[in-house]
């Protein structure tokens, strides 16, 4: 019987290679939903190629173009409040990728593990935000869920050698960013558009200035806390500048185990449809022997406080993830739109964390208050900068 998929946020990038994972792999694998938030004409296309028995529009005020475009009997088309976490949690899906962006993506998620589905998340403000409650509701659940992120694929698939028990630490990878060698005198004047230019991917801008203040593996601290039950101190970082190796798990015998391979999100995404087998795939393997070196450094803690952050986060647990994540999504936004320093936006973060006193036994009421509470700090920050 074909494992059967649906796709959250299929008109973004990680949308989009799931689509060419889906055109490879055949019919053993059936692609029975889509949904976008805006982008109805992109979605229309994917409809007519994919015909899949489901597609959601986010948006109310474009879905009649959608249906316009498609026709109102050739799939079943919905839209409103509740259609997201439908189609997640329908009988008629087996794995659900979510590549939706930011805290929208997390009440699909809750769908999907709460009727038992396989959940591969791309989206990591989910696990930050809501890390704790996820994981709870899956275990309650009997719920699945595979990492899609690179560098968590990565340990995901590491950690088969051996027992959970048995790992010593995981260490992610970081490129570095664009600033990786910058004189740190000189961070204070980096511009956005100077903060958009990543050595490695092609990523939108939010998640390109992550990269470069490292807030993006910041994130990834806590996201790998939760989905591997790890104490923070067993969360490491290295700066990886070919970006070849994507993640590393140590074991207690002394033994470490890496995931290599070009850097094509394409790999991740088509391991999360498959696991726990491999298939045949488009993307070609690493030529180690053309590449000729694997570079790897500590990082600097002075040139990427926002390590700091991932990890205090991640030892704290409860709300400070949210606050983490809103806060830094707003100050972000402020440096996009010129009103915050690029060294400004790690600051912000810290002083609206330092705010904070984390809450437990998350719900989805504390994480929503959180998130407001810490964007409306944020605001208040910037309004005094």
């Amino acid at each position: 019987m074909a494992k059967r998929i649906a796709i959250l946020g299929s008109t973004v990038s990680t949308g989009r290679s799931a689509l060419e994972v889906l055109r490879q792999l055949g019919p053993d694998f059936e692609l029975v939903g889509l949904a976008a938030n805006t982008q109805w004409a992109a979605l229309a296309a994917q409809v007519k190629e994919f015909r899949p028995r489901r597609a959601v529009l986010s948006s109310t005020e474009l879905f009649p173009r959608l249906v316009q475009s498609i026709g109102a009997d050739a799939v079943e088309l919905a839209t409103g409040p509740t259609a997201l976490d439908d189609l997640a949690g329908s009988d008629e899906v087996d794995v659900v990728l979510n590549a939706i962006v930011g805290a929208s993506g997390l009440p699909p998620a809750l769908a999907a593990l709460r009727a038992g589905k396989t959940l591969a998340l791309a989206n990591k403000e989910c696990m930050v935000m809501a890390g704790e409650l996820l994981c709870r509701v899956a275990e309650e659940s009997g719920a699945r869920i595979v990492p899609v992120d690179s560098e968590h694929s990565a340990i995901f698939q590491a950690m088969r050698a051996g027992e959970p028990a048995e790992v010593r630490c995981v260490w992610l990878t970081a490129s570095g960013g664009p600033f990786r060698t910058l004189p740190a005198e000189a961070l204070a004047t980096v511009t956005p558009q100077q903060a958009l230019q990543h050595p490695t991917w092609a990523m939108g801008p939010k998640i390109t200035v992550d990269s470069a203040t490292m807030m993006n593996k910041a994130l990834e601290v806590v996201e790998a806390k939760w989905l591997f039950d790890l104490d923070a101190s067993q969360i490491r970082v290295l700066i990886h500048p070919q970006s070849l190796v994507h993640s590393l798990v140590e074991f207690y015998d002394g033994s470490t185990i890496a995931q290599l391979g070009v850097p094509d999100m394409r790999v991740p995404i088509q391991y999360a449809f498959t696991h726990p087998e491999r298939r045949p795939s488009a993307v070609p393997a690493a030529d180690l022997a053309a590449v000729g070196r694997l570079d790897f450094e500590e990082p600097d803690p002075c040139r990427f406080p926002a390590l700091a952050l991932g990890h205090r986060a991640a030892e704290a647990g409860g709300t400070l993830g949210a606050v983490l994540n809103a806060a830094n999504e707003a100050a972000v936004r402020a440096f996009l739109d010129g009103h915050l320093r690029f060294t400004q936006i790690t600051q912000l973060v810290a002083e609206v964390m330092d705010c904070h006193v984390p809450r437990h036994n998350l719900t989805m009421e504390t994480i929503y208050e959180a998130d407001h509470w810490a964007r409306q700090e944020a605001q208040a920050w910037i309004a005094r900068s």
